[in-house]
This record gives structure tokens, sequence and C-alpha cells, in this order.
């Protein structure tokens, strides 16, 4: 059996068994997010990217441990990078269905799209940072459009 801190990063890469889900893994790693970011958010916004900051943290070390691991570059079992992306994202939401629900889709619009410069980051930044930046950009992103719909009275 592996070493605990091993198990551990594993876990955490695949926010437990999240990213070993059948089809669209990320799509899994962002619903097993929301929750956790809701709930932080539930303390105010200091909360939620307080949450954010240590989901971002973690996955920088869960993330290289397991693709040291394997020897892969970004396998699609690692989602702690949508966890974070999502968490940073639902920081400018109404806490509020409607409001959680365009959070998910248009962060995973902005994941899947990676619009400039989202896909330079994953590809020109190697390892753990790589994985890690191109879905905070996507949360910033999608995160810019949710204020956009506040501001028009969408939201």
């Amino acid at each position: 059996m592996p070493p605990l801190p091993h198990r551990l990063a594993v876990s955490l890469a695949v926010w437990f068994g999240c990213g070993r889900l059948p089809w669209a893994p990320g799509t899994w790693g962002t619903l097993g997010g929301l929750p956790f970011a809701w709930g932080a958010l539930q303390f105010g916004l200091g909360a939620g990217l307080a949450l954010t900051a240590a989901v971002f943290a973690i996955g920088l070390w869960a993330s290289a441990r397991h693709m040291d691991a394997t020897g892969e570059d970004d396998p699609p079992e690692i989602v702690i990078d949508e966890v974070a992306g999502v968490s940073f994202c639902l920081c400018f939401a109404p806490l509020t269905p409607l409001g959680v629900a365009a959070a998910f889709l248009l962060f995973r619009l902005f994941d899947i799209a990676k619009p400039f410069p989202v896909r330079r980051l994953e590809s020109a930044v190697p390892g753990a940072w790589g994985v890690m930046l191109d879905d905070m950009a996507a949360g910033l992103y999608a995160g810019l459009c949710l204020l956009l719909l506040r501001v028009i009275g969408i939201l």
C-alpha cells in the first residue's frame, strides 16, 4: 500500500473520486466542488476566497504528486483544479439557485473553450502550476461574466 501522503495527494487530486467517474471528469469535479464553495461563502466573501486559495495551494501539491506518480502531464482524473476554479467563480455569483447554476455553466464553458490566454496558460506553464492556473483563469472569466449579469439585472 502506498504511503499516507501519496494516498492523500491522490484523493485530493481526484477530489475524492469525482475525477474517476465515467465521462466528463471535469464536470464531475466542478459539481463536487460546488458544495464546498457554497458552504464557505455562507460565511462571507473572505471565507470563499480563503477556500479558493487553500484549494489552489493544496491542488499544486496534490496534482504534482499525482503527475509524478503517473508520469502523465495533466491526466484527466485530476479535478482539484476545477474545484479551485469554480470556487473562485462562485465568489462572483449571488448564492441563489440561478446564480450557482450560472456559475457552474459559465465556468464549464470557459474551462472547456479555453479562450485566450487560458489555453496558453495550460500549455506554456509546466506541471502543476499550468494545471491549476488555466482553471483559475477560466474561473475569472466566468466570474466577470457573472458580475456583468448582475449589473444588468439578470442575476
